[in-house]
Parts: structure tokens; sequence; C-alpha cells
């Protein structure tokens, strides 16, 4: 299992399933990081957090803790 967390700066992945519960889960799905959708991780803060993604053609910062909850192929 890869989480988003893992990726590798300039790498494309797909999101697989979304872990979490409640309202942490429902504001990444409202960031528009769903099931199926493609994300590029675009930049990596210096101590890792947050991290700087694309998605759904618009850039996205995310923390370190929910970019883990995020299971990518």
């Amino acid at each position: 299992m890869k989480t988003l967390r893992e990726t590798a700066c300039g790498e494309t992945v797909k999101v697989k399933k979304l872990s979490g519960d409640g309202p942490v889960r429902r504001r990444i799905m409202d960031m528009g990081i769903t099931k199926g959708v493609d994300v590029f991780v675009r930049k990596v803060a210096p101590l890792g957090d947050p991290v700087e993604v694309t998605v759904r053609g618009y850039e996205l910062s995310i923390r370190k803790a929910d970019a883990g909850m995020i299971e990518v192929d």
C-alpha cells in the first residue's frame, strides 16, 4: 500500500482509496481528491509539510497527515 505522502516529487499517481473518518474524509473529497482521479505531486516543502499537488487542473496544498490517508497506485 502506497500513500500520497510517500509519492516522489514529479510523479503522477491515481487515487485508489481514501481512509480516514467523517469530516476529514469529507474535506479531502471536497477538495476534488476522489477515487480514480490522477494526482501530480508538484512540490514538497523542505520539511515535508505541506505537499503541493495538481488535481483536476488546479494546484492544491495538503498536509502530510492528510496525504497519508490517500492510498494511490
